[in-house]
């Protein structure tokens, strides 16, 4: 199960990045670009990207 969160948490993060970069025009070419709403949604994105690592690395404590 901690490495099922690993792997969204990773997922999230990436499409996260992708999204708040082209929604603060860093990567241009779509229709995202540009776009404040993608940018805060990527960024929403990310940050429960990091809670689902934390949730895997807080699991992996537990079960040491």
């Amino acid at each position: 199960m901690r490495s099922l969160w690993s792997i969204v948490g990773v997922l999230l993060i990436l499409l996260g990045s992708i999204w708040l970069l082209q929604g603060i025009n860093v990567l241009p070419g779509s229709a995202m670009s540009g776009q404040t709403r993608w940018a805060v949604r990527g960024g929403i994105l990310i940050v429960g990207g990091l809670a689902a690592l934390l949730k895997a690395k807080k699991k992996q404590h537990r079960a040491a």
